[in-house]
């Protein structure tokens, strides 16, 4: 049993369409902690992430908004670094930031972006995440020499409300990296079904001790598949157990109609909590219980 202790946070990855706007708004209004929409900036299709997230952020009060997951190769850090904190500084601190190390590696470079190798994308999300934290963190310029990104005297801007950096993480050298520098691990339920969570979650807790870290400093996240979760009744049940077993706090299902983001709010994430509640306290007031977080 692996219960990181952290506690449950429910949202939403909606299209990156027009009608994401009055998703997000009926998400903000049903009670839902996070809004995300996909990043995909080589398919003119889709509305652009940051734009999108701007307008969702402005007309929403509660939620946090962050991409599902930025696309690295694309986005320079730096410009990722002020982008989000330009966005707290308009929201009163409602961003996060999700990072992917890229994909879809011929669109990347049709659009002008590198075309970079599995072990070359991993290291320049390292770096990426360096230069982010160092222009996030108050002090004098930063000069950070990188293979992929350099920072030569530029000034820090620190974000209000400490948004988090999550990553979208498959393969073990991206889970290593999500265990030493990440604060949270985003995968995907079609990438990563449950049944691979303990491999992976035992990667990125070696790598977080080996830091210097507990592997509770990186929260759990999870893009649902309703598919693969079965009847909405059950839902309750097995979120429940990924939490309690698995270490997941925070539950993101792609919607597309807004009777479905009120039946998540209003239903399920309530009776996860419940559930989740009820067996912590009685894995603290049982001597036998396995402990609960680390």
């Amino acid at each position: 049993m692996t219960d990181y202790g952290h506690d449950l946070v429910f949202g939403a990855v909606l299209p990156a369409a027009p009608q994401a706007l009055e998703l997000a708004h009926t998400a903000d209004r049903a009670g839902l902690d996070l809004v995300s929409v996909p990043d995909h900036p080589y398919r003119p299709e889709f509305t652009e992430a940051w734009t999108t997230l701007s307008l969702i952020a402005a007309r929403t009060e509660r939620v946090r908004v962050f991409p599902n997951v930025a696309n690295l190769p694309l986005r320079p850090p730096a410009m990722l670094a002020r982008a989000v904190a330009a966005l707290a500084a308009l929201t009163g601190g409602r961003v996060d930031l999700a990072l992917g190390a890229g994909a879809y590696w011929e669109a990347i470079a049709a659009d002008g972006g590198p075309w970079h190798s599995p072990a070359v994308a991993v290291e320049a999300l390292a770096e990426a995440v360096g230069v982010i934290r160092a222009l996030w963190t108050p002090g004098g310029p930063v000069h950070l020499p990188g293979k992929h990104y350099t920072l030569d005297g530029a000034r820090p801007g620190p974000p209000v409300g400490n948004p988090a950096i999550w990553v979208g993480a498959l393969g073990p050298r991206m889970l290593r990296l999500t265990g030493t520098h990440a604060d949270g691990w985003l995968p995907s339920m079609t990438r990563i079904p449950p049944g691979d969570l303990p491999a992976a979650n035992r990667i990125i807790d070696a790598a977080a001790e080996a830091a210097g870290r507990p592997p509770a400093a990186v929260r759990r996240l999870y893009n649902l598949s309703p598919a693969a979760l079965g009847h909405p009744r059950d839902w309750p049940a097995r979120l429940a157990e990924l939490a309690l077993v698995h270490g997941v706090s925070g539950f993101l299902l792609p919607a597309g109609a807004p009777d479905h983001l009120r039946r998540f709010a209003g239903d399920t994430a309530p009776a996860v909590r419940e559930l989740v509640t009820a067996a912590r306290r009685r894995a603290r007031t049982t001597p036998a219980s396995s402990p609960v977080g680390r």
